[in-house]
Formats: structure tokens, C-alpha cells, sequence
């Protein structure tokens, strides 16, 4: 098998880790009706899961540093594979919460050995390649993961998309075992080594503005399933259309995003994306009686959003290019407590407020982030002034 196969198995892979994760948001109320809980019950799937993926994560890869990487893949992906065939057997909420931690450790060592993989096999030259397509795979179940999940839940019962995914993830772990050689293990990076970076007051603030940024996106994109049936009155055939149109967008918004980095500058494609990203939020609520109104705010939703992703993580990377590894690492982490808070701000605004809250609450987690990237930009800039002007002063003490 050559490379490239091997690389395109491995974000398969990836594809099923993130429909793992992401289909729970497409099927909230399919969840919540067939178990008999609440919808803010079910959407805690998503904030638990996020968790255990963000603070379990660093912690296994640092556990199993000296690990053959293929071992590690295999292991983990097999502990994945596991915990979906218990989503799909075990009865009730609590069990299923259970297979969700299961998988969430799964998930999370799976995919940035993945990466190492994929950077290892690939040809001399195209390691950087390797990684995008295995990153793409994670970004393709926004696109084709939840909308099928979606359509699957809708014509017969939700739990298959979690025995599909696992099915799926044993024919991986056969390819893998057959077509990927043992590699060597990375050199550990201390953890103190890898907190050292957040001594810096502009990383910190950096990492704000994704905690902010996808902590508001992730307020609504957790209950936008029940939000469009409910408050928009959506029939399940334009739901997964308009999920299927909501992925398709992610994927644009984010190379687009990227392209925006390189020729605007980081600081105008962030304060861009944001806006529309705030705009959009309200727009769902004022639009929400229109299905074709709200059908393009949706599109413009996820284009914005995600124009932020590949911006945020090029910022990071050049604020201290020598150690990207463990600016990626810290940035993933963030990402997914972010997730995980504002899935659980979602559900308290459900609950307290009403359903139609959340897409106003989650503008204001963005504007947040804005402010935060505004800030920042004045104080970099007034610190460079500073430092210009101390430079050209004479000395007077003669």
C-alpha cells in the first residue's frame, strides 16, 4: 500500500473520531426523546466528552511518550472501537455516559498519534500535506458525518451511527496492523516545559480568544438541532440539509480563513470572521421564522466561525515558532474546554432562559473574544512604541 493510501486510512479514522463527537449536536433531540431526558441532560453528552478529551488527552500521550506509535494507535483506536459498540448495546443515559468517557480517552490519543503517523510515512516534502488531509478527515464529519447521523436517527434508530462508526473503526485497525510499520517514539516533552509557555501574557490572551471564540459557537451549535425543529419549525429533510450546507461551509470558511491570514494579516481576518460570526448569531433569531432566510444565515454562520480556526492557530504558531508542537498541543486542549463550557453555559441558558437564548448568548462569548483580540493588538503596539522611543532618547546623565 502506498503512503497516500496509508495517510487517507489514518483520516478515516480522524473522519470517525470527529462524527463521534460532533454527531451528538445533529441528533440532541432524537437523544433526549427516545431516552426521556431533558434536553439539557443530553447536550452535557457533548460538555463530558469534550472534557475527558481535553484534560485526558495530555496526560495519556505523556504517559505512553516512549510508546511504538503504531502500538499506541492500535490500542487506543481499539479502546474507541469498544466504547461505541457500548454506546450502541447498553441501555440508558447513565451507561451511555460511561461509553462516552470511553471514548472521549479514545478519541482524543487517537487522533494526535494520527498525526505523528501520517507526518512519519509521508515522503520526504509532503509531511505538512499529510497532516492537513488527516485534519481534513476531522473536518469532513462536519460535513458528511452529521447530516448522515441525522438521516440515520430520522429514518431508524440513532444508537446505529455509533455501531457504523465502530464497524468502521475495526476495518481501520485491520489496514492499520497490516499496512502501517512500527515507529519510533517521540522524545517526551516535560509538562513543565509545555505549561512554561503560559508565563506569557500574549499566548494566554491568544488562548482567550479561542476559549471565547469557540465557547460562543459551541452555546449554539450544541442545541442547533432542537433550535431548528423547535423554534424554526424545520422538517427533517431540510435539517440535514441545512447540516449537510452548515459542514460544506466549515470547510470553505476555514480555507478561506487561512488565505485571509496570509494576505490580510491575522488581526483583520480575526476582527472580520468575528463580526460575521456575531452578526450571524443574532440573525438566526431574528430570521427564525424564514426557513430560507435561515437557511443562509446558517451558511454564513459556519463560514465565519470557522474562518477563525486555521487564523487562530497560525497566531499561535508564530508566537513562539520553536515550540508549534506545544502551542498546537495547548490549542487543541483549549478548543475542546471551550466546547465543553459552552455546551454546559448552553444548557443553563435552555433551561433558565429559553431555547432561543443561546444563539444570543453565545454572540456575546464571541464579542468577548473580539475585545480580547482588540486588547491585545494595543498593548503589543504600545509596548513596541515604548520600546521605539527608549531606543532613540539620549542619554542625559552626561
Amino acid at each position: 500500500m502506498s503512503s497516500t493510501l496509508k495517510i487517507y486510512v489514518l483520516a478515516l479514522v480522524s473522519f470517525l473520531v470527529g462524527t463521534s463527537e460532533y454527531v451528538i449536536a445533529g441528533i440532541l433531540d432524537r437523544i433526549a426523546d427516545t431516552m426521556n431526558i431533558s434536553l439539557i441532560a443530553a447536550g452535557q453528552l457533548i460538555t463530558i466528552f469534550s472534557l475527558v478529551y481535553a484534560l485526558g488527552t495530555p496526560v495519556i500521550i505523556a504517559l505512553t511518550s516512549r510508546w511504538d506509535r503504531r502500538k499506541l494507535l492500535l490500542y487506543f483506536l481499539g479502546l474507541f472501537v469498544v466504547a461505541n459498540v457500548l454506546a450502541y448495546l447498553l441501555p440508558g443515559y447513565g451507561l451511555f455516559v460511561a461509553a462516552r468517557v470511553l471514548m472521549a480517552l479514545g478519541a482524543g490519543v487517537v487522533v494526535v498519534t494520527a498525526l505523528t503517523v501520517a507526518s512519519q510515512i509521508a515522503a520526504e516534502g509532503k509531511q505538512a500535506s499529510a497532516i492537513a488531509t488527516v485534519i481534513t478527515g476531522f473536518t469532513a464529519s462536519l460535513i458528511v458525518g452529521v447530516p448522515l447521523g441525522r438521516l440515520v436517527a430520522a429514518s431508524w434508530d440513532w444508537k446505529l451511527v455509533f455501531a457504523g462508526i465502530a464497524v468502521l473503526g475495526v476495518l481501520a485497525m485491520l489496514v492499520i496492523a497490516a499496512a502501517i510499520p512500527p515507529s519510533k517514539a517521540e522524545a517526551p516533552v516535560p509538562l513543565k516545559k509545555q505549561l512554561s509557555l503560559l508565563k506569557q501574557p500574549r499566548i494566554v490572551l491568544a488562548l482567550l480568544v479561542t476559549f471565547f471564540w469557540l465557547g460562543g459557537y459551541s452555546i449554539a451549535y450544541t442545541y442547533i438541532s432542537p433550535y431548528l425543529v423547535s423554534v424554526s419549525g424545520m422538517s427533517e429533510a431540510l435539517l440535514s440539509s441545512a447540516l449537510l450546507a452548515f459542514g460544506i461551509a466549515s470547510l470553505i470558511g476555514s480555507k478561506v480563513g487561512g488565505f485571509s491570514a496570509d494576505r490580510l494579516g491575522v488581526k483583520r481576518t480575526l476582527i472580520t470572521g468575528m463580526t460575521l460570526h456575531i452578526v450571524s448569531l443574532v440573525l438566526l433569531n431574528i430570521t427564525a421564522s424564514s426557513h430560507l432566510a435561515i437557511f443562509l444565515v446558517l451558511i454564513l454562520w459556519s463560514f465565519a466561525a470557522w474562518s477563525s480556526g486555521p487564523t487562530q492557530q497560525y497566531n499561535l504558531v508564530t508566537m513562539a515558532p520553536e515550540s508549534s508542537g506545544i502551542m498546537l498541543s495547548l490549542n487543541s486542549s483549549v478548543m475542546q474546554l471551550a466546547m465543553a463550557a459552552g455546551a454546559g453555559i448552553g444548557g443553563i441558558a435552555v433551561s433558565s432562559v429559553s431555547l432561543s437564548s443561546i444563539t444570543w448568548i453565545g454572540a456575546v462569548g464571541v464579542a468577548v473574544a473580539i475585545i480580547i483580540v482588540i486588547s491585545s493588538y494595543r498593548s503589543a503596539s504600545a509596548k513596541s512604541t515604548q520600546t521605539d522611543t527608549s531606543l532613540t532618547l539620549p542619554d542625559m546623565s552626561s
